[in-house]
């Protein structure tokens, strides 16, 4: 009975290091492994001239688009909603400029969340951000009438970043 009990003890003890070991693991990978957490590390894909893989939209509409690739389990994309909603802001009183928001979700949920962080834009779709190139989120890129890139920018942005955005935007006198 003694030799039983040293057995479950030790199959316990195993066990319990198995699955302490497997959640390691996944916290690891979750925390330095994923897109939407660590984007100041992955290579942005989408480059200054190329098209835009975005169908079915017509960038004749404005001079400049902003299309604002964000995943609700993103934490630097709430961070960075202030400057978002300051770039909405600006954008109204410039009709040239439109705003597209991109998520993988549905656009009903992706609309529940750009409503609750009181984002407003001209369009929100749902796409598979792989599909338009996007490798982290916040993705922000300026698109011209022609459909082309005219910058891209990864993650949350320090203040000169945010200048630099305004500026391709709004042109030199734009103030956020």
């Amino acid at each position: 009975m003694k030799n039983i009990s040293k057995k479950i003890e030790v199959s316990a003890n195993i066990a319990i290091l198995l699955v302490a070991l497997l959640f390691g693991v996944v916290l690891i990978s979750r925390y330095f492994g994923s897109e939407a957490t660590r984007p100041e590390q992955s290579e942005n894909p989408v480059k200054a001239g190329m098209k835009f893989p975005l169908l079915d939209v017509d960038w004749s509409k404005s001079n400049r688009n902003i299309v604002l690739a964000l995943s609700t389990s993103c934490h630097f994309c709430t961070e960075s909603v202030p400057f978002y909603r300051r770039l909405a802001e600006q954008r109204a009183e410039h009709d040239e400029v439109r705003l597209i928001v991109v998520m993988p979700p549905s656009v009903v949920d992706s609309k529940r969340y750009i409503d609750d962080k009181n984002l407003v834009a001209d369009d929100v779709r749902q796409i598979k951000l792989s599909d338009i190139y996007v490798a982290g989120t916040p993705t922000l890129i300026v698109v011209d009438q022609t459909g082309a890139v005219v910058e891209s920018w990864v993650g949350r942005l320090p203040p000169e970043k945010e200048s630099e955005v305004q500026t391709r935007v709004f042109g030199e006198r734009a103030k956020l």
